[in-house]
């Protein structure tokens, strides 16, 4: 639309609020609705001393009286024979200005202030977006990530803190040579519906296998950093030459959950991003006075920022047991306290604290080369802004004393409950109880394993291999027969097309034998798809079972836990606790 239609548009363009005084040559806000316009501008009017002089268009002809043009002195500017006619830019006939109020006066002040800043700042949004992205410092994933988030799948971003002591103040902390090793892991997994989130610790004295490492060198060559077994974690980053995308690796190595992208923050980023939004609030159950990591708060509630947060989160000495578990607690309720001012109204309402917070958060964290924009960040912020934060919980991943020192200086998995909690992490299952409108359509779900099971030896199935390991069919066909008492069992070959998830289709007939098959292989309600029977090779009515991709063998139950195992540490965002 051009200046002319807006002007006459209830949506005024500031840009057109602004007119040429005739009689002051200077430029005056409008803010009140245009007048009906004619097609071309009218000149400034002439002084009463003077004339206009006559005038007549290439078109007119000679002799013939010219007719008047209601306030116009002059005809309108030349143009080619048969061109249409084009309105020229500025402003048409407009009315008598009327002297305006104070209060109008100011009205037209801050009027033509706010147009000015609408105008300028559409420019300057632009190079301000750029100084942001040469804010960020990024490296190779190597190849260690998922290529990056999906706004469509579940979200797992690597957090990882270091312990380098780049920057002003920080060589007073600790080992002032520290390469930065990953003093503090955390894998953040955001559920697909977005609904829920886990924080998941990884202590930094858990011994673990780092495995090989191929690494993009500062000259763009390419080098495999051997791997090592039965380390501390924290040596997967900076240890003979390692950068992120190691730390990277080891975790899916751990855990079996690969990032989709991972993050780097050093001292820097805990001081810069609480100052960024005024202080974040914590708590602590009673007074500490920690010489190491020069914190001291009395019992009660803080406000901390700068240097105080950056104490606050490296102290263990004064809490808990005094290492790195209780470390681990404390870092967690200062990031419940973080994540709660971010969304808080008093942060998202100031422009000044967005500002800052972008400054701050660009400059303080590295980030993978597959999140390496302004506009990448921005993404994943929105897809992140989606989650409620009671919601949100962290939780430390099992572990109990390394059992071959006799003074405890490390930890090893706790092999009965580590490996349900990484399962949950892997299906997606949330560890709060927030999924009420699902509750209708899991109790149905639910419901399709309860009732009578028929025997074993009354179970017609044809097994389908639909993305397990080759061989799969023929090895689940013989530990069923064999085993189970299966023996109306037939290995069918390969399915059709590729499935994620192992399932069992059945007849309304067969529920009885489809129940007491699901309770065999252990598959869960929802692996159950009531449907139609087909014929097997004698002729007889069977149910269809597909291994999926997630089939990990004969006997290995296909179930995910349905919630955290008893005994696993866990607290929501939301929640204010106190330190100890």
């Amino acid at each position: 639309m051009d200046a002319q239609g807006r002007g006459r548009a209830d949506d005024i363009d500031p840009a057109d609020q602004w007119v040429l005084n005739p009689n002051t040559g200077e430029y005056e806000l409008r803010l009140g609705p245009s007048a009906p316009q004619s097609g071309v501008p009218s000149p400034r009017k002439p002084r009463s001393s003077e004339a206009a002089p006559p005038a007549r268009s290439r078109t007119e002809a000679p002799g013939r009286p010219r007719p008047e043009t209601p306030g116009r002195a002059v005809p309108p500017p030349r143009r080619r024979r048969g061109a249409p006619e084009e309105p020229l830019p500025g402003r048409r006939g407009r009315r008598p200005a009327k002297k305006a109020s104070k209060s109008k006066k100011v009205l037209l002040w801050t009027g033509g202030a706010m147009a000015f800043v609408l105008v300028a700042g559409a420019g300057a949004a632009y190079f301000y977006i750029e100084h942001l992205n040469g804010n960020i410092a990024s490296v190779s994933d190597d190849g260690a990530s998922t290529g990056g988030f999906s706004k469509d799948k579940a979200i797992n971003i690597l957090l990882i803190g270091t312990d380098k002591r780049t920057g002003k103040g920080n060589g007073s902390y600790g080992d002032t040579g520290s390469v930065g090793h990953a003093d503090t892991t955390i894998l953040l997994h955001v559920s697909k519906d977005r609904s829920n989130a886990t924080a998941l610790s990884i202590p930094r004295d858990l011994i673990t296998d780092v495995p090989d490492c191929p690494t993009t060198q500062e000259d763009g060559t390419q080098k495999i950093i051997p791997g090592t077994q039965q380390v501390r974690f924290n040596t997967s980053l900076g240890q003979d030459g390692r950068t992120p995308s190691c730390t990277a690796r080891t975790v899916t190595e751990l855990t079996g959950v690969k990032p989709d992208n991972f993050m780097v923050a050093d001292f820097n980023a805990v001081k810069t991003l609480t100052s960024a939004v005024g202080g974040v609030e914590v708590c602590v159950g009673k007074d500490l006075d920690d010489p190491d990591s020069h914190l001291k708060l009395s019992k009660g509630v803080h406000t901390i920022e700068g240097e105080q947060a950056l104490a606050f989160v490296r102290t263990r000495h004064a809490v808990g047991f005094g290492g790195d578990l209780s470390r681990i607690g404390l870092q967690q309720q200062f990031l419940s306290a973080l994540m709660r001012k971010l969304k808080s109204n008093d942060t998202l309402t100031s422009p000044s604290k967005m500002l800052d917070l972008a400054e701050a958060g660009t400059k303080a964290l590295t980030v993978d080369s597959q999140l390496d924009s302004i506009g990448k960040l921005k993404d994943l912020g929105l897809e992140l802004g989606k989650l409620n934060t009671k919601n949100l919980t962290f939780t430390t991943v099992p572990v109990i004393d390394n059992p071959t020192e006799k003074v405890k200086a490390t930890v090893v998995l706790n092999e009965s409950t580590a490996p349900q909690v990484f399962d949950m992490i892997r299906n997606d299952v949330s560890f709060t109880a927030v999924k009420e409108r699902k509750k209708k359509e899991a109790a149905a779900v639910a419901a399709r394993l309860k009732g009578t099971k028929a025997p074993a030896s009354e179970v017609r199935v044809r097994i389908l291999n639909g993305g397990a390991v080759a061989g799969s069919a023929q090895e689940t066909l013989s530990w069923l027969q064999n085993e189970e008492g299966v023996t109306k069992s037939e290995n069918a070959g390969n399915a059709p097309a590729p499935l994620a998830k192992t399932t069992l289709e059945y007849a309304p007939e067969q529920a009885d034998q489809a129940r007491r098959l699901a309770d065999l292989m252990g598959l869960s309600g929802s692996a159950m798809k009531p449907g139609e029977s087909v014929t097997n090779d004698q002729g007889l009515p069977a149910m269809t079972l597909t291994l999926g991709k997630d089939f990990e063998g004969a006997g290995v139950s296909l179930t995910a836990p349905a919630k955290a195992p008893e005994g696993v540490q866990k607290s929501t965002a939301d929640k204010v606790e106190c330190a100890k």
